[in-house]
């Protein structure tokens, strides 16, 4: 976008309910993965106060205790008192599970070379040379913000946070690039001990100026710290949580376009997830490779079947060569099929409750193995 405006993106907290139930599915996820790398899983979470429900879909050799996954993400979340809603050691967990469809089980049980999509479905992946991680700085930031609350909460720094939160970053853009940070606001829950006034300083000078860089913030920026003037009841005792709610802090904080799928409590079969991932990589190595300052890639599939039945390359204008060339590149060196999918990220393993929260991509983890550049030179290559 040429001239001068405005971008928005939020991020959540570890502890907000919709948080914990996507970490809740994931480790579930993870716990049978670990056992059965085969295992078909679609884990949906619903939390309501002190009660979590787990529910879905799982065919799998092994045996996990759900119940125990729920209370040690719980626990680790840092849910220790009722009154915030969910004690890990007494909230009620039911589990109610059923098996994967035989009608999509026909489809997806295959060789890794000939398995179809476990679903239709479209999936984006989205790059951008705003920042190191090629990520939109807007979500780069606000995810920076909550994980440095619950740092915060966690080492005792500020000790009376308690685990729900919210952030949302405006960045101001000139030309297409970042130029400043206009506004911050967080939401930082905390016990009914704590003064407004103290909370709001130890936010912004703890918080906040630790994670955006001080170039960025200037006479004009403006801060909203609890901006109601306080957030005591929060967590599962304002508001309930489920799985995939969030899928726009998961990506790109609203950059760019969403297949409308969540990625939680899905195993990689499901192109909701190892798609989107797919994508990602593709376009994180069509900007490291120097043929775009920005990139969005499209990927679409039909159930069962292993081909994509669309591909597209879009460089907004910013593509060293047309688009088309590109994408023809990046068709030809990415084998977007499912079950290659999940051969060439290595998706079989239990990593995937990390992913839950601080969102999917722009990460430094050898796990994140969709963040990797390393086609980025065959791809300048092919286009030439």
């Amino acid at each position: 976008m040429a001239g001068r405006h405005l971008f928005t993106s939020e991020s959540v907290a570890e502890g907000h309910p919709d948080k914990c139930a996507d970490q809740i599915s994931d480790a579930v996820l993870d716990a049978i993965i670990a056992k059965d790398r085969d295992a078909r899983v679609d884990c949906e979470t619903l939390i309501m106060q002190g009660t979590v429900v787990v529910t879905g879909q799982i065919t799998t050799t092994s045996y996990v205790n759900i119940k125990q996954i729920v209370r040690d993400v719980l626990k680790d979340i840092g849910f220790n008192n009722a009154k915030d809603g969910l004690d890990w050691e007494t909230c009620g967990v039911l589990v109610s599970i059923e098996e994967q469809s035989p009608d999509i089980s026909m489809g997806v049980n295959k060789p890794l070379e000939e398995m179809g999509a476990g679903d239709q479905g479209l999936v984006f992946g989205y790059a951008s040379k705003e920042t190191p991680g090629l990520m939109p700085l807007p979500i780069t930031l606000a995810h920076g913000i909550v994980r440095q609350l619950a740092d915060s909460r966690k080492s005792g720094e500020i000790p009376y946070l308690r685990p729900d939160g919210k952030s949302q970053v405006t960045v101001e853009y000139d030309d297409g690039r970042p130029t400043r940070v206009d506004a911050v606001v967080v939401a930082a829950q905390h016990n009914e001990s704590a003064d407004e006034a103290q909370v709001r300083q130890d936010v912004v000078e703890r918080v906040v100026k630790k994670v955006v860089p001080s170039g960025l913030i200037d006479g004009r920026t403006k801060f909203y710290v609890n901006s109601t003037g306080r957030f005591v009841i929060g967590g599962t005792l304002a508001d309930s949580g489920l799985t995939g709610r969030k899928i726009i802090v998961d990506t790109y904080g609203g950059v760019g376009a969403h297949g409308g799928g969540c990625f939680s409590g899905k195993d990689p079969t499901k192109v909701d997830r190892s798609g989107s991932y797919m994508a990602r990589y593709i376009a994180k190595n069509i900007v490291a490779a120097g043929l775009a300052d920005r990139c969005q890639v499209q990927i679409a599939y039909a159930i069962g079947v292993a081909e994509p039945v669309s591909f597209m390359v879009d460089t907004f204008g910013t593509g060293r060569a047309g688009d088309e060339a590109i994408t023809t590149a990046a068709r030809e060196l990415f084998d977007m099929r499912p079950g290659i999918i999940i051969r060439e990220l290595d998706l079989q393993r239990p990593i995937f409750r990390k992913t839950a929260c601080y969102g999917h991509f722009g990460r430094e983890d050898p796990d994140f193995t969709w963040e990797r550049t390393d086609r980025a030179e065959a791809l300048r290559s092919r286009v030439g």
